[in-house]
């Protein structure tokens, strides 16, 4: 019995070790401050309308939005229904729209290239490029560190919001403060975006530790 029980106790113990290598929440990835120059605006990636991009190629004259998404967090599923009047907000003031899949653990199953084409078009967001980031380059080069997490540039791309959404991934009848709509909206008037930064709520990006 005892040896049966240490055996149970190495199994549990490496399944945990192994959760956590596989996991990685991005704890040693410092997030952009603000003002900082978005990095790797030429990194390519690949889109669910199988086309290839680059940030730069999807920023436009007022800026770019990148929003760190997947297909299965809750966070993310309660949240993504904003996503289309966000890309509409985010054209009307001229700023180019991204998501970003960052999750590579989980790249044979619920956020492989497939599972995103299917999940774009089931949630009706075809039209916003949806780009699978290999090996969560972009996710750590940017410190995101959840999904969503959201980066909003500027003309210059430089960082000038980054956080959430807005106060209440719950109920979008219920938010008090649209953050990223009036970051949005304040870039485009030229005014002050307050607050510039707020705590980012979410699932853990699911790195693979090479």
């Amino acid at each position: 019995m005892k040896r049966i029980g240490f055996i149970l106790s190495i199994t549990a113990l490496s399944i945990l070790a192994f959760s956590f290598t596989a996991n990685k929440g991005g704890e040693e990835y410092e997030t952009l401050p603000i003002g900082t120059t978005a990095p790797m605006l030429e990194y390519q990636m690949t889109s669910t309308d199988g086309m290839e991009y680059k940030l730069e190629d999807l920023s436009k004259n007022n800026g770019l939005l990148v929003i760190f998404s997947c297909n299965t967090c809750p966070f993310v599923i309660a949240w993504e229904d904003r996503y289309p009047e966000i890309s509409q907000i985010a054209a009307k003031t001229g700023v180019g729209f991204a998501l970003i899949n960052s999750n590579e653990a989980k790249r044979e199953g619920d956020d492989s290239m497939e599972a995103m084409r299917e999940h774009a078009n089931e949630k009706g967001y075809p039209d916003i490029p949806y780009l699978l980031d290999r090996n969560s380059e972009l996710a750590n080069a940017f410190g995101a560190k959840t999904t969503p997490h959201v980066f909003l540039f500027d003309s210059n791309m430089n960082l000038v919001y980054e956080g959430a959404i807005d106060d209440n991934h719950k109920s979008k009848s219920e938010v008090k403060t649209a953050y990223l709509n009036n970051a949005l909206l304040n870039l485009r008037a030229g005014k002050e975006i307050d607050p510039n930064d707020t705590k980012a709520i979410g699932c853990s990006i699911k790195r693979v530790k090479l």
